[in-house]
């Protein structure tokens, strides 16, 4: 398995449980340039990889940023570069440190953007990223229990001058989330119920969506009746259409919301457009969705589709 580590409370508390489990790990830290103190940390994280005989590998952001959407950026390059060394040393599985503070959050910061089941479901507990399973084994686990383990155990960690900057919209939540308990009575707990409850939902969607697809995707991409997507209640279409076009496209992710709901407005009635690497088509009853640049000919698919 591989493990990320930053150097955080979080991260150093799951490396030191893994070690002491006698877990078979290799440790991935990603040092992204962005703060004065990231080179001590990554020269922390390299020395207590070495001390635990823990194999260690660093990666550096290196070049621009960007202005806007930083963290996302960050995030994006820091999971790309993991998965990516996962693919590359044949290990199935990622772990990562995310507890049930940053589950809570992450729930409320898709809650103030009107989210729907997949995104107030917050996080699962194994997910998959570009062929990798993720796995988070603390999710369970308060960011109090974390720093008490660390602390009991003598285990230094760093805190990012980056928590406590509430331009970002993860620490004004973080700063502000016990006002829901102590001003209206919602418990963490109560909130982690409901994430629970949400996340049943997703794992039984998840199945039937995949399900679905299974039955429509062809080796030269898929074709399906309009009620196949249509009778389906509104969360369905939005993510079945985002799968099946991000699995037909071969993108790593599926298009943006705005863009889905868009191309089913287009589905309602006849028409032709590309979204995410794939070329859309409907023709009266019938929809169409191939790899952009190949032939969108109903005559023949339906014929190899009777096949």
């Amino acid at each position: 398995m591989a493990v990320g580590v930053s150097g955080g409370v979080d991260s150093m508390c799951l490396l030191y449980w893994l070690h002491e489990i006698g877990a078979n790990v290799v440790c991935l830290h990603v040092n992204h340039k962005l703060r004065p103190e990231a080179d001590t940390e990554t020269s922390y994280v390299k020395d207590v990889c070495a001390e635990l005989n823990i194999p260690c590998k660093v990666f550096i952001w290196d070049g621009e940023k960007p202005i806007k959407g930083l963290e996302a950026a960050a995030r994006e390059y820091r999971y790309k570069v993991m998965t990516d060394f996962c693919h590359e040393n044949n290990i199935k599985y990622l772990l990562t440190a995310h507890q049930s503070d940053d589950q809570i959050e992450t729930f409320l910061m898709h809650l103030s953007r009107g989210s729907g089941l997949y995104g107030l479901s917050a996080m699962m507990p194994e997910s998959e990223r570009d062929g990798i399973k993720i796995l988070r084994p603390l999710l369970n686990v308060s960011r109090l229990e974390i720093k008490k383990y660390c602390d009991d155990n003598n285990i230094k960690y760093f805190i990012d001058s980056m928590n406590s900057d509430e331009h970002y919209t993860r620490v004004k939540i973080r700063n502000n989330r016990h006002l829901l308990n102590d001003d209206l009575g919602i418990s963490d707990t109560r909130i982690l119920l409901a994430i629970e409850n949400l996340g049943r939902t997703r794992q039984w969607m998840d199945k039937y969506i995949a399900n679905r697809i299974e039955m429509v995707v062809r080796p030269w991409g898929a074709m399906f009746v309009s009620s196949f997507l249509f009778d389906e209640a509104d969360e369905f279409r939005l993510k079945f259409l985002g799968l099946l076009i991000q699995k037909i496209g071969g993108d790593d992710y599926a298009p943006r919301l705005n863009s889905l709901q868009n191309a089913l407005c287009n589905l309602e009635h006849d028409c032709k457009f590309t979204l995410g690497h794939c070329t859309i088509r409907r023709l009266n009853n019938r929809i169409l969705i191939v790899p952009e640049g190949k032939r969108t000919s109903f005559r023949k698919r339906h014929e190899k589709h009777k096949r």
